[in-house]
């Protein structure tokens, strides 16, 4: 009696791991599809700098309410709402590096790398199951060191440390991937908007700076 109770508690366990799957992968594949909408308008209005900036500090509001609404229906419009300031303010992004002189083939690398890396870490998470729990001290420390290097970064300018400061930002949400997957597969993460949010910071971050990677020569 005590094993059949065992293995349907498991088994309830599963299924509802895969249902916070099959949801989050959905809503990021909608919200993906979303952003690249807006950031397509953004870009045929040419978008400026105030614009960019207004919409990346109306971002950064909308994902402290998608945190806090996480739990009820309104969460789900929150979410449209961050991934589509997100989405305009790449529009300025894309416009800088279209401009450059193989600036379309830059942008369509910088696509295809942050497919391959979603999708290979992804699938190696999903795949081996590992519990990757053990990199959030290491990935904390990371983001720390990155932001200070940005934040001084900004008064000393040095491109070579705009190219560290890129390659460290793409191998640690790398490390996000395959720790935010875990969480899933693992049961530590329950709420699939939270998850959907977690993977499109990771996404949108690597694109940016495999953009910054790519296009740093004729930059």
């Amino acid at each position: 009696m005590e094993h059949r109770t065992s293995y349907s508690a498991s088994n309830e366990s599963t299924l509802s791991i895969n249902k916070v799957l099959r949801n989050t992968y959905s809503l990021l594949a909608m919200t993906l599809t979303f952003s690249a909408v807006t950031a397509f308008i953004s870009f045929q209005i040419n978008l400026g700098t105030i614009g960019y900036f207004g919409f990346l500090i109306a971002g950064f509001i909308s994902l402290f309410i998608v945190h806090k609404k996480a739990d009820s229906a309104a969460g789900l419009f929150w979410t449209f709402v961050f991934t589509g300031c997100m989405g305009m303010a790449l529009g300025p992004i894309l416009s800088h590096y279209l401009a450059l002189s193989n600036g379309t083939e830059i942008v369509m690398q910088a696509l295809g790398g942050t497919a391959l890396i979603f999708f290979g870490l992804s699938a190696y998470a999903l795949t081996t199951k590992k519990d990757f729990s053990f990199l959030n001290g290491f990935l904390f420390v990371g983001m720390m060191v990155v932001v200070v290097a940005m934040i001084a970064n900004i008064f000393l300018a040095i491109p070579a440390m705009s190219l560290a400061i890129s390659a460290a930002v793409v191998m640690l949400m790398s490390g996000f991937i395959l720790f935010d997957t875990s969480r899933i597969i693992n049961g530590g993460e329950t709420n699939y908007i939270r998850a959907t949010v977690s993977l499109y910071l990771n996404i949108y971050n690597i694109f940016i700076h495999l953009l910054a990677l790519l296009g740093f020569s004729d930059d």
